[in-house]
């Protein structure tokens, strides 16, 4: 789904949403209720320019408008890969978008992700996964890392790989596994104005994703192993 439909779908006509290249910003109206909207869309590749500049918006949210809750609309390839990018420290800035996030909730902001096409790697992690909750349209298409890197990465052989991915959803991509791990709350079809009110009024204080996916079979023991740690 484009842009352009799912803010019609959530929003109706009620929103000054433009896009500037890559970026999505502006704001939105549901029911009583004012929204932030910072996104991006063209399967963006998250370089410098564009971590900053959503960074940017989520700041200019949390100085202008306390409180006011914060829609992400996540469509991207992850982080750009060139040299320049790299040489300037592309995981600096991106980690700079997901402090912003972070300040932005602890200052009272609801903050509520939608994957509603494309979600890879750091481009996912410091942006949807980063909300109070995540949430996905069922057809968008969600992966940190394709098995022929994560081979490379594990040094494990890419058919075993395959293999676990039929059983486990820690090796495999697709929006479903990640909803079996916890990392994307739900899937949203239907009324999305109906899904979104819920998701606003629902949204967790606390990271529930590791007892989620202990509850959905997708990650049988990090619940555990967190709550060990928390004791030790």
């Amino acid at each position: 789904m484009d842009w352009q439909t799912l803010l019609k779908e959530l929003f109706g006509g009620a929103h000054e949403v433009r896009q500037d290249g890559d970026l999505l910003r502006g704001s939105a109206r549901l029911d009583d209720r004012t929204l932030a909207v910072v996104g991006t869309t063209g399967h963006a590749a998250i370089g410098i320019e564009l971590a900053l500049a959503q960074a940017r918006a989520v700041l200019a949210t949390v100085r202008e408008h306390p409180g006011r809750p914060i829609l992400l609309l996540v469509d991207t390839q992850g982080q750009r890969l060139r040299h320049r990018d790299e040489l300037l420290g592309i995981n600096r800035y991106m980690a700079h978008l997901g402090c912003c996030i972070e300040l932005a909730r602890r200052r009272g902001h609801r903050v509520i992700g939608l994957v509603y096409d494309q979600a890879l790697s750091g481009g996912f992690l410091t942006s949807g996964l980063m909300a109070d909750a995540c949430h996905a349209l069922p057809e968008a298409e969600i992966r940190v890392m394709r098995l022929p890197a994560m081979a490379r990465v594990t040094k494990l052989d890419e058919a075993r790989l395959a293999a676990l991915a039929q059983d486990n959803p820690v090796f495999a991509p697709g929006v479903a596994n990640y909803v079996a791990m916890g990392g994307v709350s739900s899937l949203w079809s239907g009324d999305l104005q109906a899904r979104l009110r819920a998701a606003l009024d629902e949204a967790p204080d606390a990271d529930v994703r590791a007892v989620d996916g202990a509850a959905r079979g997708g990650r049988r023991l990090a619940a555990q192993v967190i709550e060990r740690v928390r004791r030790a």
